[in-house]
């Protein structure tokens, strides 16, 4: 599954703007006073102003798997990192085979940069931000998760993600080129305490050949 394109919502686009600007070196594609447009890898991440909301998202950056260790000291020399544990902001997946780490953006949003072994995606040149491969997570909040994960798979053929047994809470639906992570509302967001909830997000995403979209 690719994730192709994702849009979000924000009450301050001239603050995100600057945000992935200076923190993630992203030029914004298109901007005004509605939305605005980064390119990150092949995903377009499209942040639409929503006025008088707060909303909290989670999503997840691929990286190559030989540039993790740079990306890692870059990224902590320009922003402080979410712990996992004390004295420790890098998390290790062995299940998934892949390891991540976590911060905020302006929003508050949970951001995470992972590289994922099994994809043995690799590059000739130093991090920066043309090294970001594509958006491979996002956050999918709901009261059914059984019901969401049941629904991905029966309307647009996306799988229970096989790295990841399915919970009544918490369920990965996809695979290891792109994931819904599907969370019981209220859950935590890890490796934080902010709680999870359901705020508009649209994804066009290729899964087997076809493209879908969906709003939720």
């Amino acid at each position: 599954m690719q994730i192709i394109e994702l849009e979000l919502l924000s009450s301050n686009l001239a603050e995100t703007e600057r945000f992935y600007k200076r923190v993630l070196g992203l030029k914004a594609e298109l901007s005004d006073k509605f939305s605005v447009t980064f390119a990150i890898g092949y995903t377009k991440l499209i942040f639409r102003y929503a006025e008088g909301l707060n909303p909290v998202y989670h999503f997840a950056i691929d990286i190559p798997n030989n540039r993790f260790d740079q990306a890692y000291s870059i990224m902590k020399s320009r922003i402080d990192l979410i712990p996992i544990e004390k004295e420790n902001d890098i998390a290790d997946f062995t299940n998934w085979d892949a390891q991540s780490f976590y911060f905020y953006d302006n929003n508050g949003n949970i951001l995470e940069f992972i590289t994922r072994y099994p994809n043995r995606e690799t590059s000739t040149h130093d991090f920066n931000s043309k090294s970001y491969l594509s958006i491979s997570e996002v956050g999918l909040v709901t009261n059914d998760v059984p019901r969401l994960a049941d629904q991905l798979k029966k309307e647009f053929g996306v799988p229970i993600f096989h790295r990841q047994p399915r919970g009544s809470k918490f369920t990965v639906s996809g695979d290891d080129q792109g994931l819904f992570i599907i969370a019981a509302k209220g859950r935590d967001w890890y490796p934080t305490k902010v709680k999870s909830a359901s705020f508009r997000t649209r994804v066009l995403f290729m899964n087997e050949g076809n493209l879908y979209h969906i709003v939720r």
